[in-house]
Order: structure tokens, then sequence, then C-alpha cells
């Protein structure tokens, strides 16, 4: 009899821990609250769009005759007012470099801070938010003139096999540091069709977004202009040579050299035409990630006065091999 009444009580006490045991680990852990703000703590991020020259496109200047210059009225909410209070931490009447998208430049922009709200100080608050809007006089406003010989970014075109739309996003911003005056997006053998259903490609918008994002870190507001092509043969049949003469641009389409193949050349051992001497231009073809077909699209380049170039055996992503090859582009239209 007390041998069963033991096991009764061990089975009770056993059956008691074990309902007990979710409110004894709902004890140890912190309360909703506390997981909810640990949640918005630890994921909670903010980007920093570093700009060494704020743009704005035409629409957004105010031309109005009865003001001494052009002015931009931006909300506290616009990321460039955001990044004049938080990084830059300017102050009523400071000067910042600006221009207008494929327009003007100037260096000596003032600023003006407006409050908005219960803000009355015309400054950044303590934690470094905008006061309000901000308004941007463009004063001393100059046209590009790229007179400099160290500036190639008009004598410098990019052909590039369309990447996925993911390294696309990325490689944007870079063409548009490096500097380039065309841009032609193709397709080739190894892109998928699928490629050009891409969102940037619904939304021009987006493409300009990121063009621009490359325009203010390199201080420029010369937007390249991008062309799509879908029919890779045919544009170089028909259209190429009216875009590109022979007689003035040199052209090279960049491929990973193979051991059996001729020898490829060196960015710096390509020949130019011999007119124009004192105005180098030429037209870089980079080809997708996997390369171009060979020997198809490779001899199909070459009909059409392509030489051929390398940076060695190695096959490159496509933002590498077009940074890479882009600087060695410049480099070489520049010293010539």
């Amino acid at each position: 009899m007390q041998r069963s009444l033991s096991s009764r009580g061990i089975a009770l006490l056993w059956f008691t821990w074990m309902m007990s045991l979710p409110n004894l680990l709902y004890g140890l852990l912190p309360s909703r609250c506390s997981i909810v703000s640990l949640q918005k703590r630890q994921y909670r991020s903010s980007s920093k769009l570093f700009l060494n020259r704020f743009l704005f496109d035409e629409s957004e200047v105010d031309f109005s005759e009865g003001s001494a210059a052009p002015t931009v009225t931006l909300n506290a909410g616009d990321y460039r007012t955001v990044h004049a209070a938080k990084v830059l931490g300017l102050q009523n009447g400071d000067v910042l470099r600006a221009g207008i998208v494929d327009g003007q430049t100037t260096d000596s922009a003032a600023i003006t801070w407006l409050p908005e709200g219960k803000i009355k100080k015309a400054q950044p608050t303590k934690n470094g938010d905008p006061p309000g809007s901000l308004l941007i006089t463009l004063q001393e406003l100059n046209h590009v003139v790229d007179k400099s010989r160290e500036d190639t970014a008009s004598r410098v075109s990019l052909l590039l096999a369309l990447p996925r739309p993911l390294a696309l996003s990325r490689i944007l911003p870079m063409v548009a540091q490096m500097g380039v005056d065309e841009l032609i997006l193709s397709t080739a053998q190894k892109v998928p069709k699928d490629y050009f259903g891409s969102h940037l490609f619904r939304k021009p918008e987006e493409l300009r977004r990121l063009l621009i994002e490359g325009l203010c870190q390199a201080g420029d507001v010369r937007l390249p202009k991008i062309r799509v092509v879908k029919r890779l043969k045919p544009f170089l049949e028909d259209e190429l040579e009216s875009m590109f003469p022979s007689a003035s641009v040199a052209k090279v389409i960049a491929h990973p050299s193979r051991s059996h193949e001729k020898q490829s050349l060196r960015m710096r051992d390509i020949q130019f035409p011999s007119s124009g001497d004192n105005d180098k231009r030429l037209l870089l073809a980079v080809g997708p990630e996997g390369g171009w077909a060979e020997d198809y699209e490779l001899d199909l380049f070459e009909s059409h006065g392509f030489q051929r170039v390398t940076l060695g055996t190695r096959t490159l992503r496509s933002d590498v091999a077009v940074v890479s090859l882009l600087s060695l582009a410049h480099d070489v239209v520049c010293s010539r």
C-alpha cells in the first residue's frame, strides 16, 4: 500500500513540475515589450549616402526671375536634407558643392534652414536631425567644361553584356563614378532573356537614380546616355559605325586569355585611329560573367573592328571587370 502511494506521489510531482515548466521558462525571458525594443535596437540601421556634390533635377530648381540666383527647397525627410544635417552638420550660411543633372555646377551653394513645427532654431537639432526644410541657393553656377586632359568621361563608352539585375544595380553607380559617355546594355549568348524583364527596365527612374548616386560620389553632373540592345548582331551591323565611327573611335573587346589562342593585347597596346589624335575616343565591350561565346561572338566583334584585350586568364565577375577595364581605358585615353 505504501509503495502504491509513493508511486502516485512521484507521478503527481512529475506532472506538477512539467505543467509549471513553461511558466518558469517564461519568467527567465524578457517581457514582450523588452523583446520588441530589443528587436528594434538590433535590426534598426541607418544608411549614409556620402554626397560629394548635391545634385538636383531641373524640375526641382526654381528659376524665378525676381531671385538673385536659382534656389532649391528640400523637405525635412529628403535624403539630401538629412545628409546636410546629420553628416555634414551644416549651419546657416555654410556652402556646399551642388549641381543640376546634365546642367551647371557650383562649389559655393549657400544653405538656409527653415524651421518647422515646434522647432524655432534654424540649425540641426541636438541629435542631428534637420530642424525643417532646407533652402539651397545655387549661386555662381557654371557650365561643365571638360577641357582638362584628365577629364575623359566624354571620351570613353561602355558596351556591357547585361548582368544579373542585382549585379546591375551595383554596377550602375560604379559606371557613373568612373565616367562614361554612353552605356549600351546588350544581349549575348550567355545572357538569359529574362534579365531584360527586370524591374530596373520597367522603372526607368530607378536606373536614373542609381546613376545619379554615382555622380554624387564623383562630383559630376553628366549623366551617361543609356541604350538597351536586345539583338547584338543587327546592332553591330547596322548602328555601330554611325555611333562610333572607326575613323575616330578605337574599339576593344575584353576576354580572358586562353593558352590555345593567339595572344591578346593589353589595354596599353591598343591602336587608336590616326585621325583625331588630340581627342582619343574609345568603346569598350565587356562580356557576361561567363565570358563572350567562343569563337562566334569574339569573331563577330573582331569583324567589326574590335581589338581583343585581356586582363589575364582569370574569369572575373562583371563588377570587377567593369571597374578594372574602365580604369585602364581612362588611363590609356588620357595618356595618349
